[in-house]
């Protein structure tokens, strides 16, 4: 059995810019470098026929690429608890239609379609223990988070292997988006 997600890498540079934010929160489970990413579908876990049918889906999906930015950051919680700590981007309108296509694609391979409504973030930090956190400070420190626009031009398929200290996720297969090519100013008519 192998437990699988689609995800967006981000550049290198905005990584090393997450990076740089973490530190200073109790209990705080950081993402290294290897775990930074923008998850497009979680899978779950399937047997290595499904992976494969999956994998080899995922190869015909065809989307532009396109460019994202860093936009804020907040907390998704488990029962009115601190549980992760996220960094947002936008434009979403591109995220969200390349998010439905992976989902038909996977359909088409007998996956169930994700019913969860896709919230598009990158995770920077988890937090195993329960109770309240003071992450309230830490978010008002570093709301403002931006970054220069970054390119989308892949996709990978990940697998996730689970352990008691970190989840170690590893590349199974890259799609490259496609290029898209704009007409030249004012050749639209010709």
């Amino acid at each position: 059995m192998q437990r699988l997600f689609v995800a967006i890498e981000p550049a290198a540079a905005i990584r090393a810019h997450l990076l740089s934010l973490m530190g200073g929160l109790p209990h705080a489970r950081w993402q290294s470098d290897d775990q930074l990413h923008l998850t497009v579908r979680f899978i779950g876990t399937v047997d290595r026929h499904q992976a494969r049918d999956c994998e080899a889906a995922l190869a015909g999906l065809s989307h532009p690429a396109f460019s994202l930015q860093l936009a804020g950051i907040g907390t998704f919680s488990r029962r009115g608890e601190g549980a992760s700590l996220w960094v947002g981007v936008k434009p979403e309108a591109p995220l969200h239609t390349l998010f439905n296509k992976v989902n038909r694609t996977l359909e088409r391979v007998g996956l169930p379609p994700e019913t969860r409504a896709y919230a598009p973030h990158i995770t920077l930090a988890r937090f195993p223990r329960p109770g309240p956190q003071k992450l309230e400070p830490f978010v008002a420190g570093v709301g403002g988070i931006t970054s220069p626009p970054f390119m989308v031009d892949a996709l990978t398929l990940y697998e996730s292997h689970l352990t008691s200290d970190r989840a170690y996720y590893q590349p199974l297969a890259r799609y490259p988006l496609s290029a898209v090519t704009l007409p030249a100013s004012g050749s639209e008519n010709r």
